[in-house]
């Protein structure tokens, strides 16, 4: 998207954005954690200032401590595990997702390469292809077969061609 003034800014991708949000969750978690921590202290005070029969600075502790629960509930108004979890669904959902969206990517990718490949082929030209692949499957055959015969007193010589002369017949080949 083009702004008005100015470049355009780069959108980012899903991971950067799950780090982001991970990154930001953490922070509200600790600002949480800190009011939290906060409204205890001040709940301790305004005990020691009813117990000291101080009534006007006990309700100056109750205020903050109201004050500290709405900030509280602007940051989430629900426990730190609860949007912990949730984000760990709504990220794990965005992996997923972009899993999927990558391997559709090259699927499609693959398959115009193979459509291009195969654009300009003829008949002709793929059996060719398919006898030359037929030859190499029996050269690959004969080498199986030499490796697979016994050496020393226990080998044949007159029923196995030897190694060389398939190795000189594969050089002639191609």
């Amino acid at each position: 998207m083009y702004k008005l003034l100015g470049k355009s800014k780069e959108e980012p991708t899903i991971l950067v954005a799950l780090e982001q949000l991970n990154e930001k969750l953490e922070e509200l978690e600790k600002k949480e954690k800190v009011l939290l921590k906060k409204v205890s202290e001040e709940v301790e005070k305004a005990k020691e200032f009813t117990r000291a029969k101080n009534k006007r600075a006990a309700i100056q502790c109750l205020k903050r401590k109201k004050l500290y629960e709405q900030q509280i509930e602007k940051y989430g108004g629900f426990p730190a595990s609860h949007s912990r979890s949730g984000f760990l669904f709504i990220s794990d959902l965005l992996v997923w997702c972009y899993v999927k969206l990558c391997v559709v990517h090259q699927i499609t990718c693959r398959i115009f390469k193979c459509v291009d490949d195969n654009a300009g082929r003829k008949i002709d030209d793929v059996d060719k292809m398919m006898d030359e692949i037929n030859e190499q499957n029996e050269i690959i055959i004969q080498i199986q077969d030499a490796l697979a015969t016994p050496i020393g007193s226990a080998a044949n010589f007159d029923e196995v061609p030897s190694l060389s002369l398939i190795m000189i017949s594969i050089c002639y080949a191609a």
